[in-house]
């Protein structure tokens, strides 16, 4: 993950800015989804061609040509997920959900022409000027701690947010019934916070529902621009109406008096709908209860008219824009239903609205049943765990089903263009348009989908619903292109796309990215459910396309050694060039890259690659395949191979092996700032010298044998304080070595050379796990670490969480406070199989 690029901010490359510029729709934008797609398509055909008559004066240019137009075909597999699988007549109960985790509360449906409903709200008078508008989850707005203390990852969820003197409570249930998806309903709570002494603020909270294209709504108004309900109809949801319940007193049922204003506009684009509202906050309203002495607010300017929505005929294929702003003083609660025909009429009766005290039956029923299904489930308390780390666990699951998000459109692809030992110069062109439901790592930073991750994401997930891990798995199988590649970051449509700098729009061909996947696919394997292994026997095609192209791209200099593609040059501000795809980014690598470097956290995944496939191929009786992945599954894991290639004597550990001198640092030279000095002893090829989480990669991932010579050393530095072992978990890079918290330059600061980080830890104590249950001459220490380090990881992710509201990203090696982004409620939710000692 390029998490560690977040700090910069380039311009992208006249190419990037091109291929971005056709990305978000160019001139066609107005002819809706379809066409759009099909205008993408023509332009990556075009721009094939172009690259290929650019080329065809080479001696290759027909090569450079088929690898062009290969990177932008979908791979011919068959699908690993039925037709249609996200559509409600396959599968009603996943079509409505919260998949738009970018924002603090809204959901839509999994199509790629969604409906779409979300939530702002803003304290009304509590600053000069226009009130703070609440809408997307952002790092420095203020807001937090924000999560779902519980969500089921299907039908219902409920979420606590802190504002300021504010507390806001948002929750859905899902009803199920008719043939598009069902009903639903949400509650959003809005109290003082229990410290609060100051006088109750004056709150609005806008309601708004967007449409893509030709879908229909029809606001019926009522009094004082209050809108009765909101009829519509859609291809994929027939009809439907909308309504906005009277708020109330929490708890109670009478009404409370709320002002309302309403707009309605052509769709200005997802990324623009927050600005947008805060453009049109410019008139003054008066809020005037019974009895009360009236109060000023910014309100909506409150017409319906047509002509209001934009230029002539704007509106026809851009989609609809309408909102509700309800104004009122806290604290209060305020209801909306959405009720399908197909639900309504599906039985003999009319179903009662789900609101009220029904729709509070309904959510502490589902409230109770999360909290048994997640004890029968994960057993924390039998495990004698405290209240508190039960608590823990259940936001820790929420927290990750609370991010799943779906998303379609087309992502930037850079072809690979290295032919015979050049490179040809090629701009970036459209992949196809695709869909993707997914985990992500932070619904404030990383809002989309990330390949290693999601490996570790499905790893939670798959206890909890293993129906929710085989669609995101089969999703990501469906992004190969036609070699067997999958882009590492996914920026699919324009509310992701809006959120990440242009430079790192880009995926190229070239580079890989830890297949974490097969981590739940091989607890598939050991499970034995038949759900499962229909999936595999489906989706065996695609892993093994995926894993070939693995093998064969990231080949190293001789045989059985591998080497990630993509390293940053070296520049002279890198103190030591990054290796973005190998998931670890600033993690120290040979000081001048070349290509005759050995990358043993590459070759580790290649065998636990090999090892997986061959057992999926044996179980499914694919004779051809296991036959082919059998030798190699054995090659690697042939612990003189491994030996011959990574074991560097010299250091005591497994290493990387490069072009490699520790004489560089980082030294202030104006006006230049700080640059990279390499000094003696010059470059040569050794073992690398950057004892940390690569290093103890064939223990993570269980390549070797319990009896093996080299385990023990390993154990060694994993639990000496001076080198990995802090009071907090595994620091990823030696408190000895020269690379430790060092920043790579001047803007960047260190990332993977210190800090605590939850995925790696979690391997760790599942090797710990392993060994210490297996006969051999290190089995009492393995347990006796894994009991030590488990109590460490999980007491500090505690605290922090007790102490924040967060979890996060990274936690520090030398005071355990949390670091990096938050809410980080991706992988940081293995916390919860640690508890649960579920490897």
């Amino acid at each position: 993950m390029a998490r560690g690029e977040r700090r910069r901010r380039g311009a992208p490359a006249d190419g990037a800015r091109t291929a971005e510029r056709a990305a978000r729709g160019g001139p066609a934008r107005r002819e809706g989804r379809g066409g759009r797609a099909r205008g993408a398509a023509a332009g990556a055909a075009l721009a094939v061609v172009v690259l290929a008559l650019a080329l065809g004066l080479s001696g290759c240019w027909l090569l450079a040509w088929h690898r062009a137009r290969r990177a932008v075909t979908l791979h011919s597999a068959p699908p690993a997920l039925p037709p249609d699988s996200s559509s409600p007549a396959v599968a009603p109960d996943l079509f409505w959900g919260t998949y738009r985790p970018h924002v603090y509360f809204g959901m839509k449906t999994r199509s790629p022409q969604p409906l779409l409903t979300g939530l702002m709200w803003a304290q009304q008078g509590t600053t000069p000027g226009t009130p703070k508008l609440r809408h997307t989850c952002e790092q420095g707005d203020g807001v937090g701690p924000y999560g779902w203390e519980f969500h089921d990852g299907l039908s219902f969820g409920r979420q606590h947010i802190q504002d300021g003197a504010l507390r806001l409570t948002t929750e859905f249930v899902k009803r199920p019934g008719g043939q598009h998806g069902g009903n639903w309903s949400w509650r959003v709570t809005v109290e003082p916070q229990a410290s609060s002494t100051s006088a109750l603020p004056l709150v609005s909270l806008f309601f708004y529902v967007v449409t893509d294209g030709k879908e229909v709504l029809v606001p019926e108004v009522g009094a004082k621009g209050q809108l009765k309900f909101i009829s519509g109809h859609t291809s994929e949801l027939g009809d439907f109406r909308f309504t906005l319940m009277p708020p109330t007193s929490p708890g109670d049922t009478a009404p409370k008096y709320g002002s309302y204003n309403v707009f309605w506009s052509s769709n200005p684009g997802l990324p623009l709908l927050t600005e947008m509202v805060k453009s049109r906050l410019n008139n003054w309203f008066q809020h005037r209860p019974p009895g009360a002495s009236p109060e000023r607010y910014l309100g909506l300017p409150g017409s319906l008219k047509w002509e209001d929505r934009g230029p002539s005929g704007q509106g026809q294929g851009q989609g609809q824009f309408l909102i509700q702003q309800v104004t009122l003083k806290v604290p209060f609660s305020v209801e909306l239903v959405f009720e399908s025909g197909s639900a309504q009429a599906g039985g003999s009766q009319a179903l009662e609205q789900l609101a009220g005290s029904l729709l509070t039956q309904a959510l502490e029923s589902h409230a109770d049943a999360f909290r048994e299904r997640f004890e029968k489930t994960f057993r924390l308390k039998e495990k004698g765990l405290s209240p508190e780390e039960q608590a823990l666990g259940q936001v820790a699951l929420s927290g990750l089903l609370g991010g799943i998000g779906y998303f379609y459109g087309q992502g930037l692809v850079l072809p690979d263009m290295e032919v015979e030992g050049s490179k040809q110069k090629v701009d970036p062109v459209l992949f196809p348009p695709v869909p993707l439901f997914t985990a992500v790592p932070s619904r404030s930073f990383f809002p989309r989908g990330f390949l290693w991750d999601e490996g570790f994401h499905q790893l939670v997930i798959q206890r909890w619903d293993p129906r929710l891990t085989r669609e995101a798995v089969g999703h990501w199988l469906g992004l190969l292109n036609a070699d067997g590649w999958i882009g590492r970051e996914q920026v699919l449509g324009d509310e992701a796309r809006a959120r990440v700098p242009s430079e790192f729009l880009v995926q190229r061909t070239a580079h890989a990215n830890p297949p974490t996947l097969l981590l739940p696919v091989a607890h598939m394997l050991e499970g034995g459910d038949p759900a499962d292994y229909a999936f595999l026997r489906r989706a065996f095609p695609r892993l093994r396309a995926w894993f070939s192209w693995l093998h064969q791209s990231q080949a190293g200099p001789v045989p059985l050694s591998y080497r990630w593609r993509g390293r940053d040059p070296a520049l002279p501000t890198l103190l030591n060039p990054k290796t973005l795809p190998s998931g670890l980014d600033d993690y120290p690598r040979a000081s001048h890259p070349s290509p005759t470097e050995r990358h043993l956290d590459l070759r580790c995944w290649v065998a636990l690659g090999a090892r997986v496939l061959m057992q999926l191929a044996e179980q499914l009786g694919e004779a051809e395949a296991a036959a082919e992945l059998g030798p190699l599954a054995a090659s690697l894991e042939a612990e003189e191979s491994l030996d011959e290639l990574h074991w560097a004597p010299e250091l005591g550990v497994f290493a990387d092996f490069g072009n490699h001198t520790k004489a560089v640092q980082l030294k202030p030279r104006p006006p230049q700032g700080l640059v990279r000095v390499v000094g003696r002893p010059s470059p040569r090829l050794q073992y690398v010298d950057a004892l940390g989480y690569v290093s103890l990669f064939p223990f993570l991932l269980r390549l070797l044998d319990p009896n093996s010579s080299r385990l023990g050393p390993l154990l060694d530095v994993l639990a000496d304080s001076r080198q990995l072992w802090s009071p907090f978990g595994l620091r990823s890079l030696a408190a000895t070595s020269p690379f430790y918290s060092q920043r790579n330059s001047e803007h960047d600061p260190p990332y993977w050379r210190g800090a605590v980080w939850l995925n790696v830890n979690y391997l760790a104590l599942g090797a710990l796990h392993y060994y210490g249950h297996l006969e051999g001459p290190y089995q009492a220490r393995a347990a006796k670490l894994h009991r030590e380090l488990r109590t460490n990881l999980v007491g500090n992710v505690r605290r922090q969480y007790q102490a924040t509201g967060f979890l996060w990203e990274q936690y520090s090696d030398q005071d355990g406070r949390g670091m990096g982004c938050r809410p980080f409620q991706g992988w940081t939710s293995l916390v919860l199989l640690a508890m649960a000692e579920d490897y």
